[in-house]
């Protein structure tokens, strides 16, 4: 992505993005557009990083006999996410931004719930336990600024910010610092940063 420019388009996808459509998505609600960003991670099986599994998941192809956490956690699953960004800092784009993707569950921000209505989800390839890596946070910063130049966003939080008890995600490695300063945003876009 270095020396591209990221942009989203009138229909919600983002150019420079690898797009691999996920059936898992629906209409947000009539006149409802995104203005919260959801930070996640993944990794699939946990702590194993590259392969394709995190893109089947999304798509329902995943084969979960391939592994038994799959068997156990995720047979039947139905979720999907509006990016990934690996651990190189590639971008992959499943659900269109102006669509609900099914990243956040039940949920709550500031006492407005569904948070699926009203946010973009972006996985990050990672876990709770370790660092991220410096091209994640250069595709994030660019997305980040993106997004906020074509849709309402004024605000970020962290899976676990809007599901406390249920989700512990992006963790506590995630350096929102780093995002602010690199997407160039001030204190406002993260109500929860100084909890």
């Amino acid at each position: 992505m270095r020396g591209e420019r990221v942009a989203v388009d009138t229909d919600g996808w983002v150019s420079v993005a690898h797009i691999s459509p996920s059936p898992n998505c629906e209409a947000r609600p009539e006149g409802v557009a995104p203005s919260l960003i959801v930070i996640h991670n993944i990794s699939l099986p946990p702590g194993e990083f590259g392969g394709s599994a995190i893109t089947e998941l999304f798509q329902n192809r995943l084969d979960c006999s391939a592994h038994p956490y799959f068997d156990e956690h995720l047979r039947g699953l139905r979720v999907s996410s509006h990016f990934l960004i690996a651990r190189n800092g590639a971008l992959e784009q499943f659900v269109s931004c102006e669509a609900r993707a099914w990243h956040a569950g039940a949920s709550d921000f500031f006492g407005r719930p569904r948070c699926n209505d009203f946010s973009i989800g972006i996985e990050l390839e990672g876990t709770d336990d370790l660092c991220f890596e410096p091209p994640q946070y250069e595709t994030l910063a660019e997305l980040v600024r993106a997004l906020a130049a074509r849709y309402p966003i004024d605000a970020l939080a962290g899976h676990a910010d809007i599901a406390p008890g249920r989700k512990t995600d992006p963790g506590p490695y995630f350096d929102w610092d780093r995002l602010a300063r690199e997407a160039g945003l001030a204190d406002r876009y993260f109500p929860y940063r100084h909890r």
